[in-house]
């Protein structure tokens, strides 16, 4: 593998549009190379003597465990900490949380509710903050989308995506960086369901400068006609349990099955980020069928963390 360029040294993650079009295919392209060499059994001691901390404020699976091998692959040691166990839970304040971290630590990644957290570690931290999911963006998962998208195509320029369901965190960084890289993505949400109009508005402005394409529909069927990849997620994430029932009911139309998938490309592909509700946004003919890259998709979130972890690591 290449030196690692030291473009990004020191910089964060916290939401897709902190990177350049051109950072963005950097941070891919050294995935794809680790990637390689992972399955090269070769080891790659990037992080010698560095260590990470892992906020958390939401359970998980695929950020925690990613994390952790990730930088254990890379040469360095993870520290997990849950929020509940720092002063942050008994008052102390984020700017002195980061500023006290930074001091122990070679970068943070936090998984929480509020953006606004994220933003404010970044600003007083001295380390790279990145961005593990928030309840308006999940920039890492995007990173793993585009990867495994151009893995299967070869390109990320003009390939037609369609996002089904809940205008989320998701479908915000997914729509980041689809404007970014040149996809053309439409996004098919039922009214009440659609993604920020601010994020909307400024992904029109990143996709007229790539020459890719954003568009808003409430039509699932029209959406899906001759698209090359077909996204969804959970119709209910964590603090919405209380309006299930009505999510479910107002989201069955958007449930990525045969149908759809049948109306799209013919080499079409299935995305979800997990974890699935099989019956619910997606089926499981569709999620364990061989057109689902899936599993490819959750594999990717470990190479994309790495890649992001070497280009920002001092």
């Amino acid at each position: 593998m290449a030196g690692v360029p030291e473009t990004l040294k020191g910089r964060s993650f916290t939401r897709v549009a902190d990177w350049s079009p051109d950072e963005l295919r950097m941070a891919l392209d050294l995935a794809d190379e680790l990637k390689v060499e992972r399955a090269r059994r070769r080891e790659l001691r990037i992080l010698p003597g560095r260590t990470v901390g892992l906020i958390f404020r939401k359970p998980s699976t695929r950020t925690r465990i990613s994390s952790e091998v990730g930088i254990a692959e890379l040469g360095g040691m993870a520290l997990y900490v849950p929020a509940a166990d720092l002063q942050l839970s008994r008052g102390e304040s984020t700017r002195d949380t980061a500023l006290v971290l930074s001091r122990f630590l070679s970068a943070i990644l936090i998984r929480t509710f509020e953006q606004a957290e994220v933003d404010e570690f970044a600003a007083h931290a001295s380390i790279p903050i990145v961005n593990g999911l928030t309840d308006a963006s999940h920039p890492l998962q995007a990173l793993a989308d585009a990867m495994t998208i151009r893995e299967r195509f070869g390109t990320l320029e003009g390939i037609s995506v369609t996002y089904l369901g809940d205008g989320n965190n998701v479908c915000h960084s997914l729509m980041r960086i689809a404007a970014r890289t040149g996809m053309r993505l439409v996004a098919a949400c039922p009214e009440g369901y659609l993604p920020d109009p601010h994020v909307f508005e400024s992904c029109l402005a990143d996709a007229a400068a790539s020459g890719g394409r954003i568009d808003l529909v409430t039509d699932a069927r029209e959406a899906v006609v001759g698209s090359q990849v077909l996204y969804t997620d959970v119709w209910t994430s964590m603090g919405q349990e209380s309006d299930r029932e009505r999510r479910l009911r107002d989201l069955d139309p958007y449930r990525l099955d045969a149908e759809k998938l049948g109306l799209a490309a013919p080499d079409a592909i299935a995305l979800h980020c997990l974890p699935a509700h099989v019956g619910e946004e997606i089926t499981a003919d569709v999620l364990y069928g061989d057109r689902s890259l899936v599993w490819d998709q959750a594999e990717n979130r470990l190479h994309v963390y790495k890649a992001v972890l070497a280009l920002t690591v001092r």
